[in-house]
């Protein structure tokens, strides 16, 4: 199969997220790994990121960190992003990062109703008021906690069907209060969220939030209907002090939504003017790169290529595309 290098030296070349310089648009997508034992990152998780940054790209964003509440996941080998042994862990990854000449954010995250068993998981329509109280407090301690270690950036994960987007989808938010109903209000809980953690980090740092139409459970899922729609979340979004949105989709070249060739990125950047990451499927087929020139993105998220091909971007834009391996789904079998 051709790889095509078309505008690939356009993703190659520095730029800038905020005040935040990179040195390229190539950013690496969140996976989760399971492979920090007690939610503490090792000194292997810090060689598995370095050898990304390594590999020419300009920011990672981190596998999903819990925030240190009991009710954000069940899972013992998903890393923590708490004060304490998780924290030092995290720096660990944070400088071997930084020696590469990589940045790095970190993705803070909340299972929601994915944590098992079942009737432990909090959900949209369980919560009470205490229950927000405490999970504000907790994202705010996780925000404030990588700024300890070191992160560069620290993304939101709004996406996926977890916490934070089952309050933005109508199926799993049957809500009445001022959580629940249009648009606007289901997005005033994830809104107070990206306020308490921008209010935790330093104003210059920039705060990515990662949405989603589809969910793990339901690809056809839509939080929006139409771009009107969109436009009062993510304004919501960007009001309470997001900086950039990071716009996952399955496939990065379909249509957000009928009538219009723009990918969700595309109408993230156009309905509220900030910077827009798009991830999708990006390097799994190789006929595709070319169309990321027609999508309005500032950078393109590599995801599941990168694991069995750490050094993707380099390779793709110094002329050597014929060395990188295809894809493989025993890749993510394996920790390189």
């Amino acid at each position: 199969m051709k790889f095509y290098r078309t505008g690939m030296d356009t993703y190659a070349a520095p730029t800038t997220l905020g005040k935040l310089a990179l040195s390229s648009r190539f950013a690496m997508a969140p996976m989760t790994r399971k492979r920090s034992p007690g939610g503490v990152p090792t000194a292997a998780n810090a060689a598995y990121y370095r050898r990304r940054a390594e590999g020419g790209i300009g920011l990672i964003i981190t596998e999903g960190a819990l925030i240190g509440h009991p009710s954000a996941s069940h899972e013992d080998d998903v890393p923590r992003l708490t004060p304490g042994p998780a924290e030092a862990g995290w720096r660990l990854v944070t400088d071997e990062v930084h020696q590469a000449g990589g940045r790095i954010a970190a993705q803070i995250w909340h299972l929601g109703s994915e944590r098992r068993p079942a009737e432990t998981a909090w959900t949209p329509d369980r919560m009470k008021v205490k229950d927000f109280e405490q999970l504000l407090i907790a994202y705010a301690e996780s925000a404030r906690t990588a700024v300890r270690a070191g992160f560069d950036a620290v993304e939101i994960h709004g996406a996926h069907g977890y916490l934070l987007d089952e309050f933005l989808w109508p199926h799993t938010n049957h809500r009445t209060d001022r959580f629940g109903g249009a648009a606007a209000a289901r997005a005033v809980f994830p809104a107070e969220v990206i306020r308490a953690v921008r209010d935790s980090i330093p104003a210059e740092m920039p705060l990515i939030v990662r949405f989603s139409q589809f969910k793990e459970r339901d690809y056809a899922a839509r939080i929006a209907e139409t771009p009107a729609e969109l436009a009062v979340i993510l304004g919501a979004f960007a009001e309470a002090g997001a900086d950039v949105l990071h716009a996952s989709q399955r496939r990065f070249w379909e249509p957000a939504f009928d009538g219009d060739p723009a990918n969700l990125a595309g109408w993230a950047k156009r309905l509220t003017g900030l910077p827009a990451i798009t991830v999708g499927s990006i390097g799994l087929d190789r006929d595709r790169l070319p169309e990321l020139e027609k999508h309005d993105a500032d950078l393109i998220a590599l995801g599941r290529v990168l694991l069995g091909t750490p050094d993707w971007a380099k390779l793709a834009t110094t002329g050597r595309e014929s060395e990188i391996r295809p894809y493989d789904k025993a890749d993510e079998d394996v920790y390189l």
